[in-house]
């Protein structure tokens, strides 16, 4: 495509984005500085339209880009664009108020932070790996008939319960649990652990089986818990400015949010942008979802995806989600494992004292 041609399509998706109208090629030659003719102009959006990068509502209307045009724009020809000092530092200050040590937690929050910045709904969402298996389960007496489980996978991933038991385990009973759970379960993958597997490993624990079936059953909840991606909306009132949308899409939307992983699937590598018009499940299908993901040390960890209209301002949103997305990644460093379990034995007494 030639350079003008790509100047031309530029002019259009810019005024386009700034006002929502369709554009006349009069408005165009201004905006080129009356360098080209607006004859000229007009020649080149019907050959943009004909390649399906520019419609129009009727003859007599101007052109508005078309789902492929904001796609071919975005991929392009919109220039690299980097987040203005002042926002780096407005999110720098956010990141200084937010807690890391609950990931889930804190992660939800940096969602409703990231809303309130853009003014748009955001979706958070885990990565969930097929190929994760475990690596290791932890049993850790905390106090009187109380027990934490500590699961943790291939990829680093640590999740954990506090049991409580209406008996005290003896530490021949807890060296056998540890024992057992690690050599029946240490390279399954968490697929794996369906009731049928865990009520065959219940079996084969014997006279044990009813002392230490809680534990195992925790054990296979959290295994459970651990492949259910976990999705959250914030800032969803912000679509209610939009005149873009229905009431009914954004209810829509909301109750319907676990079918929002269909659409966010290709969201864990970069930057992602789609249209609603890509799936035929999203509830609002007039608009545009730009995803990145974060990072937890070498493995991605989810994605934060931004949902607006189809004219949202890309230049500065797509900033906006890179840089917001490798603070998250910093914030969720791997800390080494000692501290780790230190810190959920903290957490495990500090129940027991409440209680």
């Amino acid at each position: 495509m030639e350079k003008r041609t790509l100047k031309i399509l530029e002019a259009i998706v810019d005024e386009y984005i700034r006002t929502g109208e369709a554009v006349g090629s009069k408005l165009i030659a201004e905006r080129l500085g009356n360098t080209v003719s607006s004859a000229t102009i007009r020649n080149e959006m019907a050959a943009l339209e004909q390649q399906g990068l520019l419609e129009h509502t009727h003859t007599s209307s101007g052109r508005q880009p078309t789902y492929q045009g904001l796609r071919f724009y975005i991929e392009n020809i919109m220039p690299p664009q980097e987040l203005p000092e002042e926002d780096r530092e407005e999110i720098d200050k956010i990141f200084e108020g937010l807690d890391a040590e609950n990931e889930s937690e804190f992660i939800e929050n940096a969602g409703h932070a990231l809303a309130e910045v853009t003014k748009c709904a955001i979706v958070s969402a885990s990565a969930v790996s097929k190929f994760s298996v475990i690596s290791k389960v932890e049993v850790i007496p905390t106090g009187r008939r109380m027990y934490v489980l500590l699961l943790i996978t291939s990829e680093g991933s640590i999740k954990n319960r506090v049991c409580r038991l209406s008996f005290d385990l003896t530490e021949e009973q807890v060296d056998f649990f540890k024992r057992f759970i690690n050599r029946n379960l240490t390279g399954v993958n968490l697929e794996m652990l369906s009731e049928e597997y865990i009520e065959q490993m219940a079996q084969a624990m014997g006279s044990y089986v009813l002392t230490l079936s809680p534990l195992l059953k925790a054990v296979a909840d959290l295994s459970a818990e651990m492949l259910q991606q976990q999705v959250e909306i914030s800032g969803e009132r912000n679509l209610l400015e939009c005149k873009e949308f229905t009431g009914s899409e954004i209810v829509a939307l909301i109750e319907g949010k676990n079918e929002l992983t269909k659409l966010l699937d290709d969201s864990f590598s970069g930057i992602s942008v789609k249209f609603g018009k890509d799936s035929d499940t999203f509830a609002v299908s007039n608009s545009s979802v730009i995803s990145a993901s974060f990072s937890k040390g070498d493995r991605k960890a989810g994605s934060f995806s931004v949902i607006g209209p189809v004219r949202l301002d890309y230049k500065k949103i797509i900033p906006y989600i890179e840089y917001f997305s490798a603070k998250v990644t910093n914030a969720l460093s791997p800390s080494d494992e000692v501290e780790q379990l230190e810190s959920i034995e903290k957490e495990a007494e500090g129940i027991e004292q409440e209680e």
